[in-house]
């Protein structure tokens, strides 16, 4: 059972609480997801509104097919793409740089800090697609179905991209590691 379905037929009555509520309950997996493709606080703000416009303006085509929250995703993430066409931006290349991190190691939390931070400069060298793949995998907790729908492509290009994601950020994340490791 979906635990959206109700509250978004309600607000394909007109009901404003409805919205309100249903705004509440996924505000900030949505904002998260955006915000892990764009980088820019206000600018994914902005975009996180369109998206409860667009959701608003389409709940009563949603045909439910999908779960409420999936078909959410689905709208943030062409938003997104939309904002990316409009300014004509270019995804990164595959071709990760080996990088070393050369920061000096600290205490234990300023070195989970580091370990941290270096995660999320490594999420970022992915094209997007992959990031995309790899924050709803494993941020949101979605199955490869659920991002194949969000995507708009076929699960099977999901399990692809999640697997050369993988395999980015491990190549990515090994400069880090090797220089942890004693010599």
């Amino acid at each position: 059972m979906d635990p959206h379905a109700q509250t978004l037929s309600q607000v394909a009555h007109g009901d404003k609480k409805a919205l309100a509520a249903l705004y509440r309950a996924l505000e900030k997996p949505v904002y998260r997801f955006i915000h892990s493709r764009l980088n820019d606080p206000f600018e994914s703000s902005d975009v996180l509104h369109d998206v409860f416009m667009e959701v608003w303006r389409s709940a009563a085509r949603f045909e439910g097919r999908s779960k409420v929250q999936t078909w959410i995703f689905g709208i943030a993430y062409r938003k997104v793409i939309d904002l990316h066409r409009k300014r004509g931006r270019q995804d990164v290349t595959d071709d990760i740089p080996e990088q070393v991190d050369d920061s000096p190691d600290a205490e234990t939390c300023v070195a989970a800090g580091q370990e941290a931070e270096h995660v999320r400069h490594c999420l970022e060298t992915l094209k997007d697609d992959h990031r995309t793949a790899i924050s709803l995998a494993f941020y949101e907790d979605m199955t490869y179905a659920e991002i194949a729908e969000v995507a708009g492509v076929p699960e099977g290009t999901v399990k692809t991209r999640v697997f050369h994601a993988k395999k980015l950020l491990m190549r990515c994340l090994s400069g880090r590691i090797e220089r942890r490791v004693p010599a």
